[in-house]
């Protein structure tokens, strides 16, 4: 600090004039009038203090620090401050205000800061910063200010006391004149306040209105849907019996002429249902009852209820594909199949030549389904148009095809109430594609089926109930049909899943046993998987369990930060899953395979389908041999056949699983022999995988034989990429 000025205080004077030299180095410094009253008034106060409780002390003056500051110090020598915690926290009074002073002047400035000894004095140092307009004081400026100072001989006390009684007054005055502008700005804010609580008022007298026109609305849709059915089912049985002939023939003219009215009674007879659809799901009184389902059955239907909607001899080809690796899905089956027919029928009629496409892909907990067409397209300001009641988009086609403009309505409302989405893409001349894509499990629903139904739903089975040959994984998930789809995907793997829907359950699991692996749903509902994840990592029993984030939102720097080993984003594929397993779990392990089989051709080729891993093959031409290698090498993995002299494959299963030493090892079953049904449940309870040699392409045998490894808990460089 440079010292530009320095007082002693001897007298109560000196602390008036303490007050006047503040206001005359603050204006020297530049301070404005408002900051020269506060840092006289601060200054003061201290002083006084030390006058009063040690009978004097000294007030130093001066300029400190980049950027510069305005520093007092105020040093004395009495007794100290008995309570200067107390003062300081803000509850200690005294009886003669010394709290105040300290309290209000550390309030008035900057920095503040004091220490109080017993016996030794007290030291007081404030500080307020200096303007940023104001230009950098010199060390030669700074001795001007001081000999300025020096040389103005003190005020009166009474006329600094008849300036601190101005200051007063003034600050009265703006105390006042801001009451009387907060006054108004309150009697404002009351009057706007009672114009948004009318136009709340309005609104929701609007609101009411517009729910009561809805009801009626919804109400006359299903009422006239209703009575609107039985005359036109009467007209359809009717012209039926017309068309067959059934009360004597009609006369070519006549048949035309029914069978327009059978037409015209069916367009109109589908638009009553979609109409009594759209009632329902707008009131909210469609019922979802869900079901376990296959997609395969399902297509096997559509196919054979929309073939006849293809003419004949048309040049318009409708293709169901396959569906390849989606499971059971548990969801409304017979919605799910009116979405589809909507799609599919308007696709069909917009069509003229090429084909109609429908597929399904699942990709974690979802499926899509797409219906695609080399139909005339959509032009993009009319794709979200034709998701709204009654819109049909102009085209050349449209006046050939008759429509209601409600099935594409319907099917948004159908996906939604299933917990889905649906999209399109389209160009016009190039045909469109309708995708909805759903859960595999309705996720409203209130219990689930035996088969589909996740663990920690079937009452969290204890862990006493878990296989010793296969690793515990322990998922903390509140979601469960995302538990139900690692189920699926841990299932007839090396490893075993234990699902836990909260925290607590999952730090009781680890008080039981400590799983090979934890994956870790940070954006648990309610809970903080960032403070589960620094508590696994901070204990000394459960560090070193590695912990594999699985969420939503991309947060890989905070979590690997945080300690986990492993971090992907959902959905997670199932050998995607299974290979970041491996690689946390056995990366520090020797990778090993023990090859059993007689034949040194399929010994050779297995090793050529591996050549371009890492893991180290062991071969043993025959069972008793394969029993010892794997006693002795203790492999990673299994390949066994089961066609071998003398002692054959089977005979090899048994004893490996009744051994203590090898009951642990996956063992993956690829040999030529034909099984029956029953002979493959057996074999399935004791192996990872069961592979036919007879395979027809090197593609696909590479293909299955990774996929059995990286089940069977090997980690194979590069073969994630390859099948993600």
């Amino acid at each position: 600090m440079t010292i530009v000025f320095t007082l002693e205080i001897h007298y109560e004077q000196d602390v008036v004039q303490a007050r006047q030299r503040t206001r005359e180095i603050a204006e020297q410094l530049g301070f404005d009038a408002q900051d020269q009253t506060r840092l006289a008034t601060a200054v003061s106060e201290i002083a006084r203090n030390a006058f009063q409780y040690a009978r004097g002390g000294t007030v130093e003056f001066g300029v400190a620090g980049e950027p510069q500051t305005f520093l007092i110090r105020i040093q004395d020598r009495g007794g100290g401050i008995p309570h200067l915690a107390e003062v300081l926290a803000g509850p200690y009074t005294s009886d003669t205000g010394i709290g105040l002073g300290i309290m209000g002047s550390r309030k008035l400035m900057d920095f503040f800061e004091i220490k109080s000894l017993p016996g030794q004095g007290t030291t007081v140092v404030m500080s307020k910063k200096l303007s940023k307009r104001t230009p950098t004081f010199s060390d030669s400026q700074l001795q001007q200010i001081r000999e300025t100072v020096i040389g103005r001989s003190p005020q009166n006390p009474y006329d600094e006391i008849q300036r601190q009684n101005q200051e007063l007054l003034r600050a009265m005055s703006e105390l006042r004149k801001r009451e009387e502008e907060l006054t108004q700005l309150n009697q404002e804010l009351e009057d706007t306040n009672r114009g948004v609580v009318a136009l709340y008022a309005e609104l929701d007298e609007k609101a009411d209105s517009l729910q009561k026109v809805n009801e009626l609305k919804t109400r006359f849709l299903s009422n006239m849907s209703h009575e609107f059915r039985t005359p036109l089912n009467s007209i359809l049985s009717l012209s039926q019996m017309l068309l067959a002939r059934m009360d004597g023939d009609l006369t070519v003219e006549q048949e035309k002429q029914v069978t327009f009215i059978q037409k015209a009674a069916s367009g109109l007879s589908e638009m009553v249902n979609d109409l009594l659809d759209l009632a329902k799901v707008e009131a909210g009184k469609i019922e979802v009852r869900p079901s376990s389902f296959e997609v395969s059955d399902l297509f096997a239907t559509l196919r054979g209820m929309l073939r006849p909607l293809l003419v004949q001899g048309s040049s318009v080809a409708l293709i169901v594909e396959e569906p390849d690796g989606i499971g059971q899905i548990y969801s409304d089956q017979g919605k799910v199949a009116q979405i589809l027919r909507n799609f599919i029928s308007n696709a069909l009629k917009f069509t003229e030549q090429g084909e109609v496409r429908v597929s399904a892909v699942q990709r974690g907990d979802t499926v899509t389904f797409s219906v695609s067409d080399t139909g005339i397209g959509i032009a993009l300001a009319d794709q979200e148009r034709i998701f709204e009641d009654f819109v049909q988009i102009e085209s050349s086609l449209q006046k050939q095809v008759k429509g209601t403009g409600l099935g594409l309505p319907l099917s948004r409302k159908l996906t939604e109430l299933l917990g889905g989405s649906i999209s399109v893409r389209s160009q016009l001349g190039q045909g469109s594609t309708f995708t909805a894509s759903m859960p595999i499990i309705y996720p409203y629903s209130t219990e689930f089926p035996t088969q589909l139904q996740p663990m920690t739903d079937r009452r969290w089975e204890t862990i006493a109930s878990l296989e010793s040959t296969r690793l515990p994984i322990l998922a903390v998930e509140d979601h469960p049909e995302t538990l139900f789809i690692y189920e699926k995907h841990l299932q007839d793997s090396t490893y075993q899943l234990i699902a836990t829907r909260t925290l607590a359950q999952a730090r009781l699991v680890l008080q039981q046993l400590q799983p090979a692996a934890i994956m870790l749903d940070i954006m648990l509902e309610g809970q903080n998987g960032w403070t589960f994840l620094r508590e696994i990592k901070g204990d000394e029993t459960t560090r070193t369990i590695p912990v594999l984030v699985i969420t939503i939102i991309d947060n890989e720097k905070q979590a690997l930060a945080l300690g986990a080993n492993g971090f992907l984003i959902k959905p997670v594929d199932r050998l995607q899953l299974l290979n970041k397993l491996n690689t946390l779990i056995n990366q520090d392990n020797p990778q090993k395979i023990l090859l059993i089989d007689d034949d040194p051709a399929y010994r050779y080729l297995v090793k050529q389908l591996l050549v371009n891993t890492q893991l180290s093959i062991l071969e043993a031409m025959n069972g008793w041999e394969g029993l010892n290698l794997a006693q002795r090498e203790q492999p990673t993995a299994i390949v066994l056949d089961l066609e071998m002299p003398e002692f054959n494959g089977f005979d090899v299963l048994t004893q490996l699983k009744s051994n203590a030493v090898t009951q642990s090892i996956p063992v993956i079953i690829h040999s030529s022999a034909q099984l029956d049904a029953a002979v493959q449940s057996q074999l399935a309870k004791k192996s990872i995988a069961i592979l036919s040699k007879e395979t027809g392409s090197q593609t696909a045998a590479i293909a299955q034989l990774q996929d059995a490894l990286i089940k069977a808990g090997l980690v194979l460089d590069g073969c994630e990429q390859s099948h993600v």
